[in-house]
């Protein structure tokens, strides 16, 4: 055992667990001001109900000795996670049963841990305004049991790391996933489009303004995301090394430059660099550099990251072409940009870097852009086609939606008498400013002022 590297993955752990708050931020700032408790409490709902999962099956169904074809990890294997416990590493000396590379098991469970609840939580983005809370937890459940874990196991258990055998994408197809790419991003964005189609369309959707009640609490959540990532993209290396340090970086470029992207391609096209257009940017660069940041240069990471934001910035706008209501850009942002990063190994990969393989722009011909497309293309399908299944078994047993007279009325109140903004108790008469029943302000509700992003 290594005490720095179980440092820094501890450390790491810790950064990506803020991520769900602040996606939570980042999400409730992105709805009407009806809908903004609901909201959180989905990315919150996520955060209590996988960190049970997780430790008493999802691990094992992830990172357990596997089963048969790369697929699934032994569910019994690690089941409750008592056979990584013990008193052994209060002096270093862990039995190699319990180490994962360098670091104790346990600290490679808490860390992967948080990659699962943070993946289910992005998918609520999907479906904001419309979706009961009790539903979404059994999907939440269900979905992680069925999608997530086998996924995280094709993808993230390597051959000798924690178990003797693991899945197919990581040991088989060789595809280059660092940080998460397919099993956290294209994973939560085919789930999210699928999960969209189920519930339906929300009321006025494409028709009345849906704008962003609070753009400080996304910019502020958009903010914890990126603190955050710098665990979850660098903590991927596992150790407090060289190959740290050089995700680190091409985190931070990519991220840049993909804000960049995204402020220029508003600019263009609508004639104004917004706030939410920055913070949107920011997320896109994230998960665009996540599969790619431990193959490519930093000059690589900033190519990665500027085409990530200019075309991210114009999927969202997809969503009323297509006519499928994503509410919060899962599809636009999450599974455009997973997909394009995932793609980008197999063009810019370098084998300069710790990865050590060439992309097509570097001499390495097509052999690992195919790898990735593949990768990408089974992770897309498996999780689409399962969340149509998941999500239309719920909403024939359960009612997931909530009906449209409750959804005008504001989802907060109906599902959990509450609201976020009591602002009844601040007295006073009229105002400009006061926010009508549907969470807009009473000058939006007359028609001034309506634009929002995906429409101009």
């Amino acid at each position: 055992m290594d005490t720095g590297d179980t440092a820094w993955v501890l450390i790491s752990a810790a950064l990506v667990l803020f991520m769900t708050p602040g996606l939570a931020l980042f999400y409730g700032g992105m709805v009407r001001a009806k809908s903004v408790l609901n909201m959180m409490m989905m990315s919150f709902g996520a955060l209590a109900l996988i960190s049970v999962l997780w430790v008493l099956y999802g691990y094992s169904m992830s990172f357990g000795d596997d089963v048969g074809g790369g697929l699934l990890g032994d569910p019994f294997e690690f089941f409750g996670l008592s056979s990584l416990i013990g008193t052994a590493g209060l002096d270093g000396a862990f039995a190699p049963d319990n180490l994962v590379f360098t670091v104790p098991s346990l600290a490679f469970v808490a860390f992967q841990g948080v990659f699962a609840v943070l993946t289910v939580a992005l998918i609520s983005g999907a479906v904001a305004d419309r979706a009961r809370f009790g539903p979404w937890m059994v999907f939440a459940g269900v979905w992680a049991t069925l999608v997530y874990f086998p996924v995280a196991h094709w993808v993230f258990a390597f051959d000798g790391a924690e178990s003797e055998t693991g899945g197919w994408i990581a040991n088989d197809l060789l595809a280059i996933d660092f940080a998460g790419g397919t099993a956290v991003h294209i994973n939560a964005g085919a789930a999210g489009l699928a999960l969209a189609l189920v519930l339906g369309k929300r009321r006025g959707f494409g028709r009345d303004p849906m704008r962003p009640h609070n753009l400080p609490l996304v910019m502020i959540g958009a903010g914890i995301l990126w603190f955050g990532w710098i665990g979850f993209n660098s903590g991927s290396a596992l150790a407090a090394n060289g190959q740290a340090a050089e995700v680190f970086v091409t985190t931070l470029a990519a991220t840049g430059a993909a804000t960049l992207g995204w402020l220029l391609t508003e600019k263009l096209r609508d004639g104004h660099a917004t706030s939410l257009g920055a913070a949107s940017g920011v997320v896109a660069g994230l998960v665009a550099i996540t599969p790619a940041c431990s193959s490519v240069t930093p000059l690589g990471a900033l190519a990665v990251g500027l085409v990530a934001g200019v075309v991210c910035a114009l999927a969202v706008g997809l969503k009323y072409k297509l006519g499928y209501d994503d509410s919060l850009d899962v599809v636009g942002v999450h599974l455009v940009g997973g997909l394009w990063g995932t793609v980008a190994v197999g063009l810019f990969a370098s084998a300069a870097t710790t990865a050590g393989v060439d992309g097509l722009l570097y001499g390495g011909g097509v052999d690992q852009l195919w790898r990735q497309a593949l990768g990408a293309l089974a992770v897309l399908v498996y999780s689409f086609v399962l969340t149509l299944v998941i999500g239309g078994v719920i909403a024939k047993l359960m009612r997931f939606r909530i009906t449209e007279e409750e959804e005008v009325a504001g989802i907060d109140g109906v599902v959990h008498a509450e609201t976020g903004y009591d602002l009844a108790s601040l007295g006073g008469g009229g105002g400009g400013s006061a926010l009508t029943a549907s969470g807009q302000t009473r000058a939006e509700a007359r028609g001034t002022n309506l634009t929002d992003r995906s429409r101009v």
